[in-house]
């Protein structure tokens, strides 16, 4: 895979790639207009939604609607290292979600690419909860 990456203006920070235009900038704090995502901001948000596909997948392969469910993430910050220490990803369903697919349902989303790329120093943790 080949990425062009350029600057369209003040510190706005593009990459095309397979056909799309990935938009980045910082925030005004840091100079930048706050247009688009700082890119840290789109690696976090890139385990949550590679960890919500393999969800998503599961889902389909056992014909659960999976439209009413969805993810949330956490990022628990390790100050001495300065670098994430934790991120935590729980998958909100509906109460009839079967419990016997708990288990099941967090080890798909652990095979998310994304997670697997990070440093093994991260925790990554990954729960069921159901909503009423």
């Amino acid at each position: 895979m080949t990425m062009k990456i350029y600057y369209p203006g003040n510190k706005q920070v593009f990459a095309d790639v397979n056909g799309f235009t990935i938009q980045t900038d910082q925030q005004a704090r840091s100079g930048g207009d706050g247009l688009y995502p700082e890119p840290f901001t789109l690696f976090l948000a890139s385990l949550g939604t590679c960890a919500g596909i393999y969800v998503k997948q599961f889902c389909d392969q056992r014909n659960i609607d999976a439209s009413t469910f969805h993810l949330s993430e956490q990022i628990q910050y390790d100050a001495a290292k300065r670098m994430i220490g934790k991120v935590i990803i729980e998958i909100h369903v509906t109460p009839d979600f079967p419990e016997k697919y708990d288990s099941a349902v967090i080890r798909a989303a652990s095979q998310c690419a994304v997670k697997r790329h990070l440093h093994p120093d991260i925790e990554l943790e990954t729960k069921v909860i159901r909503k009423a």
